[in-house]
């Protein structure tokens, strides 16, 4: 291709080509943090997390490499051609999460679409961004030079927004928040370049002036982003958003239907429980395992659960000294002791002594406490990603064993009987190599439908005890009826353990969901 209708940059000082090289930076910490928001957007809202980055990120650098290949027939100034794709790619890049947000109500096949659009449309502009920088450069300096320059600034900038995206902007900005801070990052080097380079443009002012513009409306998103942030949560949830927290590891909404008085927690928009039904999640969850046998519950170990329902249930049996929780988010286990909502439902069970709270990774706790339990009580999520999946697997229950008291019992939560049959026994599966006696049940809970749990035991032939009075749905009758399983709630093939090294829960988890 003839470059006879370029202009040669072979005198572009010092000064300008340092700015030149500062923007490349730029343009790849901004590249990287709009890819992560788009995934971690995906993650949420529609699951399976290995997946939707796996997607994100390899369309994206296909995008890339087109963008890349169609650079070479931009000819003439390329710095101008530079700054203005560096504007669309802050508009487009500051407007995908919250574009993202409002698609996803419709239907899935607009949200993917939408999503791909962006993917590939920000990808484009990123490839077009590098090689017209990598020749303003190479006509100063050698190719060898200009090259060498150009990748190790792109790979520090893709460094550090792979590291501010998780430690700092999430958790401090938010999705749609970080979203229109970074537009706003990429229209400011736009504004430097059209600043310090303004030589080099044929219409400087109306190139200033389309930039401020760029970035007034940005900075505006930016300030008014907590309005936004709260009208796109508006618009994925029926009910009325009371209270909503995005921490460093999950986004929270708790919403609530003032005709009826129904709060419900969301954690990245997957239901949790709502008021109208909690009770017989947890009644299940909770009284079999501590009616289990004739050892004493004293001691007991809950992993998950911040929000102290589970708890609430707990203190109902009078043997109890202790109760040790563990939920890795704070923001978690600050919602069950603090908001009032969420507190009236837990009976303020949150600020009993008995309770001590440890916001660490439950594996890692796990694995490293001297503490033995009479009870274990796992209240995790489903196994919708691959952090989930380890726990669920033969290497957990193997250390939750050895924390169990020889006359001990666990339980787990377990999903879905109906909707998850091979991964609910895959659980089963799973807790028969560490443990000889495993009992599977099942109750009905409107807001989930048929919901399964595992209880399972180092001494086989206990029964369970007396449940205390006054519970609102299980009863010894209503126990012994969910032990029995009909048959479309069974499995229809051969299932594996689970094990960190091949999980297959997760793969079963995704089967089912898809199926149903």
């Amino acid at each position: 291709m003839s470059r006879e209708n370029e202009i040669n940059y072979q005198d572009l000082p010092a000064r300008q080509a340092t700015i030149l090289l500062i923007s490349i930076m730029v343009v790849a910490l901004c590249g990287i943090v709009y890819e992560l928001i788009i995934g971690t957007v995906s993650s949420y809202l529609m699951g399976n997390s290995v997946y939707q980055f796996s997607l994100t990120i390899g369309f994206f650098m296909f995008a890339m490499g087109v963008g890349s290949y169609v650079s070479r027939f931009i000819m003439g100034n390329l710095i101008a051609a530079f700054v203005y794709v560096e504007l669309i790619l802050a508009l487009v890049g500051g407007l995908c999460s919250i574009a993202l947000f409002m698609l996803f109500p419709f239907a899935p096949w607009l949200y993917t679409t939408g999503m791909f659009t962006f993917i590939s449309l920000i990808g484009f502009l990123v490839g077009l961004e590098i090689p017209l920088l990598t020749r303003v450069l190479s006509d100063r300096s050698t190719t060898r030079e200009s090259i060498a320059d150009v990748l190790s600034l792109d790979y520090i900038g893709a460094l550090i927004g792979s590291v501010a995206f998780p430690m700092l902007l999430l958790p401090s900005l938010g999705l749609i928040t970080s979203s229109f801070a970074i537009g706003l990052i990429n229209a400011t080097v736009a504004l430097l370049n059209v600043f310090w380079l303004r030589d080099h443009f044929a219409a400087p002012r109306r190139m200033l002036a389309l930039t401020c513009g760029a970035i007034l409306l940005l900075f505006g998103l930016t300030l008014l982003a907590s309005r936004i942030t709260a009208y796109a949560q508006d618009h994925l949830y029926f009910d009325q958003v009371v209270w909503r927290s995005q921490s460093p590891y999950q986004s929270l909404v708790v919403t609530n239907t003032w005709q009826k008085n129904d709060v419900r927690l969301f954690i990245d928009g997957h239901l949790q429980f709502a008021e109208t039904d909690e009770y017989r999640y947890h009644e299940a969850l909770v009284h079999p395992v501590m009616s289990w046998g004739d050892s004493p519950a004293e001691n007991i170990l809950v992993l998950g659960g911040g929000d102290g329902l589970a708890i609430r249930e707990i203190l109902k049996h009078p043997d109890v000294q202790r109760i040790d929780l563990v939920d890795l988010d704070p923001e978690m286990t600050e919602l069950g002791l603090e908001f009032a909502p969420v507190v009236r439902l837990n009976g303020g069970s949150m600020s009993s002594e008995k309770v001590h709270v440890f916001n660490q990774d439950a594996f890692l706790f796990v694995k490293e406490t001297d503490q033995t339990y009479d009870r274990i009580i796992i209240d995790f999520p489903d196994p919708h990603n691959e952090a989930l999946a380890k726990l669920y697997s033969v290497e957990f229950y193997a250390m939750v064993a050895a924390i169990l008291d020889d006359d001990g019992t666990i339980v787990s939560q377990s999903s879905s009987p109906f909707f998850a049959p091979h991964s609910y026994w895959t659980v089963a599966e799973t807790l028969k190599e560490r443990f000889p006696e495993v009992i599977s049940y099942q109750t009905g809970i409107p807001s989930f439908g048929i919901w399964g749990f595992h209880m399972a035991s180092a001494q086989a032939g206990q029964q369970v005890q007396d449940f205390p009075e006054g519970l609102r749905s299980l009863t010894s009758a209503s126990f012994s009826a969910s032990r029995v399983f009909t048959s479309d709630l069974l499995p229809r093939r051969d299932l594996g353990v689970n094990s960190i090294f091949n999980p297959t829960i997760y793969e079963e988890y995704a089967r089912d969901i898809k199926t149903y």
